[in-house]
């Protein structure tokens, strides 16, 4: 039986076929879940329309810019029209300009830079759950995507490491908040995978490689892994699971960068 039969849910983030949210996608569609899909701006509309006969028969491909209260709205009021009610969504946005993701963090950080990446990357996390908050059924299940970065100082990754922190955090009160709705809120904090968003970050292949050397598994994980988990954060089997922060990283997180001792 498919995990996600007959589940709506719509998917975020995805501008191309090199993408962890593509990747969640082709997943949650071999999984029977009916899908729809944001773009960011007119430049990305017919990519993701494209993507989108891939892996939808509702065919709903809708704008959202996250930095907007009202385009978030907006993106509600139009999805509400085909489903009134849905499952849920995967958050699968981060961004921060390029100057903040390298060299000193304490130099290179700016105010604006700063307050982009906790806007795009965190905020727009709840600021989609709270538009959407009286659509969603009452299984509904949440999923966004951090990074180790959050937790422990990674080169070049600078503010966004702060934002990942923040977006954590906020899906743990979110889970506090619509838990007692039956709404699930889980973030998924996935290993380095090469995607041409990560083709941004300064040194990502010695990134890739150390990953690869130092995990458990000695390989890194695929955009395929990390979409199993969400999937099953969006099943009924994962009922009992809200407000955690769920490692897909080869067990990269519990091994110390020390090599002997």
């Amino acid at each position: 039986m498919l995990l996600l039969n007959n589940k709506r849910i719509l998917v975020t983030g995805i501008a191309n076929n090199r993408s962890i949210a593509y990747g969640i996608a082709q997943v949650l569609h071999r999984e029977g879940a009916n899908l729809a899909f944001t773009y960011h701006n007119d430049r990305l509309k017919s990519r993701v329309q494209d993507i989108s006969r891939l892996f939808s028969s509702s065919n709903i491909v809708l704008p959202c810019d996250v930095a907007s209260d009202e385009s978030i709205v907006k993106l509600f009021m139009e999805l509400k029209k085909e489903w009134p009610l849905f499952d849920g969504f995967i958050h699968a946005i981060a961004f921060a300009p390029g100057d903040q993701l390298q060299g000193d963090y304490v130099n290179n950080v700016t105010r604006t830079g700063f307050e982009i990446a906790h806007t795009i990357s965190s905020y727009s996390f709840v600021g989609m759950a709270k538009a959407c908050r009286n659509m969603l059924s009452d299984s509904s299940s949440l999923v966004t995507i951090t990074y180790a970065g959050s937790n422990r100082v990674i080169p070049n990754y600078n503010v966004m490491g702060l934002a990942k922190a923040s977006l954590e955090t906020n899906t743990k009160y979110m889970a506090g908040a619509m838990g007692p709705e039956g709404i699930r809120v889980n973030a998924i904090s996935a290993g380095p995978v090469r995607t041409l968003a990560s083709s941004g970050i300064l040194n990502f292949r010695q990134m890739l490689s150390h990953h690869k050397h130092k995990s458990p598994i000695r390989r890194n994980v695929t955009v395929e892994e990390i979409g199993n988990v969400a999937a099953f954060l969006c099943s009924d089997l994962s009922s009992g699971i809200t407000g955690e922060v769920i490692y897909v990283d080869g067990g990269f997180n519990i091994v110390s960068d020390v090599d002997t001792v």
